[in-house]
């Protein structure tokens, strides 16, 4: 793939967030397509929203669940990055019409950093020792592509198919929580719709991180003090609407809820 293709299909992503139009899945528009490609496309897409003012705050892993990997064909996770424009706190309304297109909502740990993390050689010791704190929280993802046909190059390219998230309001040491065995209970609009446990990401949230900081490190790139880090999905996609209401409870963490609109 050209130069001038990766810069194409990283404007037309994001020309699409814009209008909330979406596209056609970029696999069927660039057959060819490789993960190395999507990469750069979704860096592309990134500088768009750097340019228009937002900035880095953290990175979110996805594609931690075996069983989302085997539906797209895949034996690795993937990235994306998080801006200040993207995140919620506990008590905010999050106006999923006005922002997204195809929005699905998924509990998670999010980890905050206290220290960088330079991969390669990054060990769950050295993610333990540099986290000040997991958080529950809300992913909301969004697909620009249409109806969320996407194989692992799509779902790449459009930044791992972020869209916005929301924290809630405790905060833990990971050295108080065993975060395998975690228990997390998701319920919508009263009623519980799925249960998980941290074993369900990677065999533990920790994994997700030490794997990114890992897989950034190759390239130079590292986890940074202050960071959010969404360490991926512990319970399958919901999606959701104006009008829902959802809320999370994990086990030794806390929880978090949110209203749509």
């Amino acid at each position: 793939m050209t130069q001038d293709d990766i810069q194409h299909y990283g404007n037309i992503l994001y020309q699409a967030m814009q209008s909330r139009q979406p596209i056609r899945p970029l696999t069927e528009q660039a057959p060819d397509i490789s993960i190395d490609d999507a990469y750069q496309i979704s860096l592309r897409f990134l500088q768009h929203r750097l340019d228009a003012g937002e900035r880095i705050i953290g990175k979110k892993i996805g594609l931690t669940s075996k069983a989302v990997q085997d539906m797209l064909k895949v034996n690795q996770p993937d990235f994306g990055y998080l801006t200040d424009k993207m995140v919620f706190n506990q008590g905010q309304e999050v106006p999923v019409s006005q922002l997204l297109m195809q929005p699905r909502a998924e509990g998670e740990i999010a980890f905050i950093l206290k220290k960088d993390l330079q991969g390669p050689g990054i060990t769950a010791a050295d993610v333990l020792a540099a986290t000040e704190a997991v958080m529950p929280c809300f992913e909301i993802v969004d697909s620009r592509i249409e109806n969320w046909q996407i194989k692992i190059q799509d779902t790449v390219a459009d930044n791992a198919s972020c869209g916005v998230l929301l924290l809630g309001d405790t905060a833990v040491s990971p050295r108080q929580v065993d975060l395998a065995t975690c228990g997390m209970v998701v319920e919508k609009n009263g009623r519980v719709i799925s249960t998980g446990a941290g074993a369900a990401a990677l065999g533990s949230p920790v994994n997700c991180v030490v794997w990114l900081a890992n897989t950034l490190g190759r390239f130079g790139i590292g986890l940074k003090a202050g960071e959010v880090i969404l360490s991926g999905a512990l319970v399958p996609l919901e999606p959701v609407a104006a009008g829902d209401v959802m809320s999370v409870s994990i086990g030794g963490i806390g929880g978090a809820s949110v209203r749509f609109s």
